[in-house]
């Protein structure tokens, strides 16, 4: 008896298309990052036309170092946001930071590398209680961590007036163990005649590792989880609580770096360092792909975001036209991103379906 075609294969319904993978092509407009690359390019190009200090040495070297600390905190800001939450406390986290290594250093007379350590367990601790609050309370993340900026504000400026009757701290060049550490948060590489900072080396590194993590691990499938569906993923046994911890344990660690770097390249620190930096993280996530509604966004991106503002941020001083272009020019660069990072996430949904 020959077979029946519904023994032998499924029947399809009428009129149903055949599924097919995305293309090369499909795969490629969809990318969190591909309009902060091409803001980037635009960017390059129109300020190595209209001035010729831009591709100089020393102009390559300044715009680089403008981007490198802002590029180490948005990769952890993102990452943070494509989690679903924010940080107002990064930026006054950096003078934190340099502040703990500073006093202990040059008052308490520590070794630096002590000193250093001492700093990264206070920031990664603050992460930790952001983090914790955040889960416990279910506060909005916004409101939890303006409480801290406030406290380590407040913080900052009270010790360091107690301890030194002003509002800095300095003379860590000639604490034990600064050489060393010098050589790892501060040291210089020659670029043709220019000095390329150690900063920019910690933003690459950091800004590899971060898209590592973010695309070939299993918690950066848990970041994407919580930021998109914060219930489902706890359905589906993602550890939530611990996942949204560890990502503002992230500011914490990238506020100490960039802390370090600031400590140790200048010599001192201001007690009010920091303040209002939080929100230009927060606009270079937002313009390497990062939605405020969490569970879409790129590092790389993010890291895109931060050499936009420094290649601009320069651009304009060697184009000597007033740098209140530059706040334009941000609000311009927010407001296009949000719009194009919203059609990048629906074109994404398309493809996926």
């Amino acid at each position: 008896m020959a077979a029946t075609p519904s023994q032998t294969e499924p029947s399809e319904p009428s009129g149903a298309e055949p599924v097919s993978s995305p293309t090369l092509w499909q795969r490629t407009i969809v990318r969190p990052e591909l309009g902060a690359l091409l803001g980037a390019v635009l960017v390059f190009v129109f300020f190595s036309v209209i001035t010729d200090k831009f591709l100089s040495p020393l102009g390559t070297a300044n715009w680089l170092d403008d981007s490198s600390t802002l590029g180490i905190m948005a990769v952890a800001v993102s990452l943070l946001m494509i989690g679903g939450e924010f940080d107002l406390s990064a930026g006054v986290m950096t003078a934190s930071t340099s502040l703990v290594t500073a006093l202990l250093a040059v008052h308490a007379g520590w070794n630096v590398w002590a000193a250093l350590l001492v700093s990264l367990v206070f920031a990664l601790a603050v992460g930790a209680f952001n983090g914790w609050v955040v889960m416990r309370t279910g506060l909005p993340s916004f409101i939890v961590t303006l409480g801290t900026f406030l406290a380590l504000q407040g913080l900052n400026l009270g010790v360091t007036r107690l301890v030194t009757a002003t509002v800095e701290v300095s003379g860590i060049r000639g604490a034990a163990g600064y050489s060393s550490a010098g050589s790892v948060f501060a040291s210089t590489i020659n670029l043709g005649g220019a000095q390329l900072q150690a900063s920019v080396l910690w933003w690459i590194v950091l800004t590899v590792l971060g898209s590592i993590l973010l695309v070939r691990t299993r918690f950066g499938n848990w970041t994407f989880a919580v930021g998109g569906a914060l219930d489902s993923a706890r359905a589906v046994g993602v550890p939530a609580v611990r996942t949204k911890i560890l990502l503002f344990m992230g500011t914490g660690f990238a506020g100490w770096v960039v802390g370090s770097c600031n400590i140790l390249r200048f010599g001192s620190v201001q007690a009010n360092q920091g303040v209002g930096l939080e929100l230009q993280f927060i606009i270079a996530a937002v313009v390497g792909g990062c939605l405020l509604t969490g569970g879409f966004g790129s590092v790389v991106g993010a890291a895109l975001g931060a050499l936009i503002f420094g290649m601009a941020r320069q651009g304009i001083v060697f184009a000597r036209w007033d740098d209140d272009w530059f706040m334009l020019f941000l609000g311009v660069l927010l407001l296009a991103a949000v719009l194009v990072n919203n059609e990048f996430k629906k074109r994404a949904e398309r493809v996926r379906r």
